[in-house]
């Protein structure tokens, strides 16, 4: 069983930053491509940033592109979400995700095991 936890999520003024983290358990995590999801109120999930296993692909979705940066350690079982310039709609709960396999999917029936979501809120 794996577990994913989430962290670093908080409110923010917009044009702030923030750093989410999420800590794997288990020993494959660098076997698998990971992925953060968001979910706004009344809204459905929807894809923001995957990396592939080794770190050295990535994908986002194109209202994050040139603000967030996703990455990984895989000696840390850690995948890291900044997220500069942030805009009130980047408000969610933002959520980590491992992939099946090793490349990265903007689709969520792609992960397998999810994260339990750390609250992001942007507001003045």
């Amino acid at each position: 069983q794996v577990q994913l936890v989430e962290s670093g999520g908080g409110a923010v003024q917009p044009g702030g930053s923030l750093r989410l983290s999420c800590l794997a358990s288990g020993r494959t995590f660098s076997r698998y491509a990971m992925g953060w999801f968001r979910q706004a109120p009344g809204k459905e999930r929807e894809f923001v940033a995957a990396i592939r296993w080794s770190g050295d692909s990535t994908l986002y979705a194109d209202s994050v592109k040139g603000r967030f940066t996703i990455s990984r350690d895989n000696a840390k079982n850690t995948v890291y979400l900044q997220m500069n310039s942030l805009k009130p709609e980047d408000t969610a709960v933002y959520y980590c995700a491992r992939n099946t396999g090793l490349s990265g999917s903007v689709f969520g029936r792609d992960y397998d095991y999810w994260g339990q979501g750390t609250q992001v809120t942007v507001s003045s």
